[in-house]
């Protein structure tokens, strides 16, 4: 049991001896660089140390109380870095941000800060990331043929079709689908056009505009007279529109469950597929050209084309 004195503003601790189990993440942070830098940690290494915790915040808010953070949640956040996200996890990133949950619970857990450390069983992986999951040509057929059921049903619904050509045509990621406006997609010029908002100015996504097909206009009319959305286009939760997605892969016989990453790979190995230009897919994706190196191969290897030979370079 932890007996020591809490702070006099618990949510703002003053020192390393103020924090314990009840301490919210959000307000670790200062003393955990400050604890880095006494240890003679680089700039470098406090800079991206600091950056690892800051995604765990985004994952798990930073609110989180010390104490309730298990290593399911660490291996969810894991997780979701490397599949779910929707930015590139390199291995040598992925094993740096396991280095810094490591050192980071260690020094909760050595201060007693919290009873137990959740980062000890968490693993380093080793070898290649597995590719991600994509729906086949065929799979796709058989989405939207599940998709146009339900909006032509006895109990007509649009959202799934216009969410499922939506995503196939931009491969936008979660948080962006979320932030939509129903002026978001513009109408005005010849061909419509979804305009993709940043989130905040931190966000790696660049604000870009992503032409549709003008086949999507009247699934878009149906869903605006269905749902009559006030504020987002989506006015449903998150994981409302991941129920969606998942129905839709179940009613069509996919063995794998359908997610906003699945969707957002697939659309790029279209694109591929298609013969567009892989600098374009970057640009549609959002990505910088960096992350972009490791993204295009596996978009090639997802198209069947062999893995690229040692020392080989992706076009940029």
């Amino acid at each position: 049991m932890d007996t020591r004195q809490l702070p006099l503003f618990p949510t703002q601790p003053a020192s390393e001896a103020d924090l314990n189990a009840s301490t919210r993440l959000q307000d670790t942070v200062m003393l955990f660089q400050q604890r880095l830098a006494r240890d003679g940690k680089s700039e470098h290494t406090v800079g991206a140390f600091t950056s690892d915790l800051h995604l765990l915040q985004e994952f798990l808010g930073g609110g989180q109380r010390l104490g309730a953070i298990m290593t399911a949640d660490l291996n969810a956040f894991l997780h979701w870095l490397e599949y779910e996200r929707g930015v590139p996890c390199s291995r040598k990133s992925y094993a740096r941000r396991v280095t810094t949950l490591k050192v980071y619970f260690k020094w909760l857990h050595e201060m007693a800060a919290i009873p137990t450390d959740p980062a000890v069983a968490v693993m380093q992986r080793s070898g290649p990331a597995p590719l991600a999951l994509i729906l086949t040509p065929d799979q796709v057929m058989a989405v939207q043929g599940v998709a146009l059921t339900l909006r032509s049903g006895r109990k007509p619904d649009a959202r799934p079709a216009l969410l499922l050509e939506l995503l196939l045509a931009t491969g936008i990621k979660k948080s962006e689908t979320m932030r939509l406006l129903p002026e978001d997609i513009d109408q005005a010029g010849p061909t419509p056009v979804l305009h993709v908002r940043k989130g905040a100015a931190k966000d790696v996504y660049r604000e870009r505009r992503l032409p549709l097909d003008a086949a999507i206009l009247p699934l878009l009319d149906q869903y605006l007279w269905q749902y009559e959305p006030k504020t987002v286009l989506f006015t449903c939760t998150a994981r409302n529109l991941e129920y969606i997605l998942e129905h839709l892969g179940d009613e069509a016989e996919v063995p794998h469950k359908i997610s906003f990453e699945m969707m957002r790979w697939t659309s790029a190995v279209r694109d591929y597929q298609a013969g567009k230009d892989p600098n374009e897919i970057r640009e549609k994706l959002g990505l910088s050209r960096i992350s972009w190196t490791e993204t295009f191969r596996k978009i090639r290897q997802l198209s069947g084309e062999a893995a690229e030979p040692a020392g080989g370079q992706a076009a940029s």
